[in-house]
């Protein structure tokens, strides 16, 4: 089963209340956040209705929080090998 990715990329401040209503039904309430729908034609549609707002991918499963935390998370830079001073 497929899975759409939504995250929201920019404000509804200041949009009509139609937009805000899609928002709320897809669970979008900050910028970056991110939910899955199941692939169907009604998440299609309140995606369709925000679709400058929002970044959509399709996936083939869910991640977890942590998961998601894991995967944001930025590379350090470096890398240690060998702790100095540990071979007394």
């Amino acid at each position: 089963m497929a899975y759409f990715r939504v995250t929201l990329l920019r404000s509804a401040i200041g949009l009509p209340k139609k937009t805000h209503g899609a928002l709320a039904a897809l669970g979008l309430r900050r910028r970056m956040n991110t939910v899955y729908h199941p692939v169907s034609q009604d998440v299609a549609g309140m995606i369709m209705k925000v679709k400058e707002l929002v970044d959509v991918q399709e996936v083939e499963q869910p991640l977890t929080k942590t998961e998601m935390r894991e995967m944001r998370r930025p590379d350090p830079g470096f890398y240690v090998e060998k702790r100095a001073g540990l071979g007394r």
